[in-house]
Parts: structure tokens; C-alpha cells; sequence
């Protein structure tokens, strides 16, 4: 496992739990649904972190970030809809799709003529 700052990633989720929770039992105004979610903002970030740097799942890591940080800002008042939320995520996935498809290659060349239609049939059915 990758190491973030020298500890494990555990650590630091540890940590900005129990920041948020002294925080919160030394004055600052955060309601317990609001602490939830600055953790699953923290969680997601520490996520995409070690899927960066494990180069494993990426793409899944960076569109769970997005939405807890956008779970975090209507959390936090951002007055957006179900469906504003839904167009954002959208285009996030959109935007991850089109860098993802720059980072694969095609398991069979170009160059290499693809399989007629009946050999996929028969290849399907037996025969």
C-alpha cells in the first residue's frame, strides 16, 4: 500500500474524523450531518489518492470524490437540485470517460481485420 506524507492512509482519515469531531465540541458550528459528510469528502479524497497511486481505478475513485464534494456543498447550502446534481456528476463522467479512453490500448491491432459475422454466430452458437 502506498504511503501518503509517510502513514498509511487510515491514519489520516483518523485524523480528520477526530479534528472534526474536537472542532465541533470546542465551537465550531457543524451539525453532526455536516461532520459526516467533510469525513466523506475525506474518505473519497484519500480514495483517489491511492487510486493514483496504485494505477487501479482511477476513474471510479475520481467520480466518487466529485460526489461527495458535491454531497459536502449541498450539505453545506449550495442550492442545487437533484437534477443540477445530476448534470454536474454527468459531465463529470463525461470528462473521466474521455481521459480514461487515453489511457487504454485495444487488446487487437488496427490493423488486424475483425472476424466475419457468421464466424461470431457460430462462435456464439456452437457451431
Amino acid at each position: 500500500m502506498p504511503r501518503i506524507l509517510g502513514r498509511e492512509p487510515a491514519l489520516w482519515l483518523g485524523l480528520v474524523a477526530v479534528l472534526v469531531k474536537a472542532g465541533a465540541a470546542f465551537g465550531l458550528q457543524v451539525t453532526p450531518d455536516q461532520q459526516a459528510l467533510v469525513n466523506a469528502l475525506a474518505a473519497a479524497l484519500v480514495g483517489a489518492v491511492v487510486a493514483f497511486a496504485v494505477h487501479d481505478g482511477a476513474a471510479a475513485a475520481i467520480l466518487g470524490l466529485v460526489q461527495a464534494t458535491i454531497a459536502l456543498a449541498v450539505g453545506y447550502g449550495l442550492d442545487w437540485s437533484a437534477d443540477q446534481q445530476a448534470v454536474a456528476m454527468s459531465l463529470v463522467a463525461a470528462a473521466v470517460a474521455m481521459w480514461t479512453r487515453t489511457q487504454v490500448t485495444a487488446p487487437v491491432s488496427a490493423s488486424r481485420p475483425l472476424p466475419s459475422l457468421s464466424a461470431v454466430a457460430d462462435d456464439a452458437y456452437g457451431g
